[in-house]
């Protein structure tokens, strides 16, 4: 109990850079306190005392903004940074040495008495806002970009954005030995969105090139064939469509 409590410490000063002291982790840090109160609550409800271990449970979230189901099943080196808003559900399974930021979102997508929620597997990271739904399996070693909702299962190494959540690489950074490296800068996530729309006025650009050059071919009287008449107002229409 006491080396896991030193480890719940220590992750607190390896993942972030504004602590000071382990005091102030022990009295200003709301992640650690969740932690700790979910670890009695947790004790309690697999003695069937289920009650009990709810309303030691809703005492945590009165103190720290967050919500963990007494049942839900969390490893070691769990760290909540922030904390405010984040919900973990009752049969959620959360590996080792998983990071959560504020507002996220483990939830169910049942009613049935039933796995309902997601398996977080090691090393994973989970950025603000961000919401897994459902019995879906993260593969170790992800990150769930800000504000995603993931609702389909990933393999391990998964970078994951948007709405619904899409794996936009599926690679990892290790360290020399071959460790992953537990990745926490959400700058480099791409968006999908963007590049799509990149790709979409590129062509659009190739469309518009196209059409000057028949324009002025059929303004030279130099469009010999029906075909090429009928191509330009093909391509008309097409930008026509596009631009609305």
């Amino acid at each position: 109990m006491f080396e896991i409590l030193k480890e719940d410490i220590q992750v607190v000063f390896h993942r972030d850079p504004a602590v000071r002291s382990a005091w102030e982790v022990a009295l200003a840090y709301p992640g650690f306190h969740a932690i700790l109160i979910h670890r009695l609550a947790h004790w309690l409800w697999q003695r069937r005392l289920t009650t009990l271990a709810r309303f030691v449970s809703h005492v945590g979230r009165f103190l720290t903004g967050i919500e963990i189901h007494p049942g839900a099943k969390i490893g070691r080196r769990f760290f909540i940074d922030h904390g405010m808003g984040v919900v973990i559900g009752e049969t959620s399974e959360i590996g080792d040495d998983v990071t959560l930021y504020q507002g996220v979102t483990l939830g169910g997508t049942s009613t049935a008495r039933i796995k309902r929620h997601p398996t977080i597997e090691e090393s994973v990271t989970i950025f603000s806002g961000a919401a897994v739904l459902g019995p879906v399996t993260v593969g170790r070693h992800s990150r769930i970009g800000a504000g995603s909702v993931l609702v389909t299962s990933v393999p391990a190494h998964s970078t994951v954005v948007g709405i619904p959540g899409r794996v936009v690489k599926t690679e990892a950074q290790h360290t020399p030995t071959g460790k992953a490296i537990i990745d926490l800068n959400a700058a480099d996530l791409p968006d999908p969105v963007t590049k799509a729309f990149s790709a979409l006025g590129d062509y659009i650009e190739k469309l518009e090139k196209k059409v000057d050059e028949l324009s002025a071919r059929q303004g030279g009287l130099e469009v010999k064939t029906a075909e090429e008449s009928e191509e330009l107002n093909k391509i008309k229409e097409l930008l026509k469509n596009s631009s609305s």
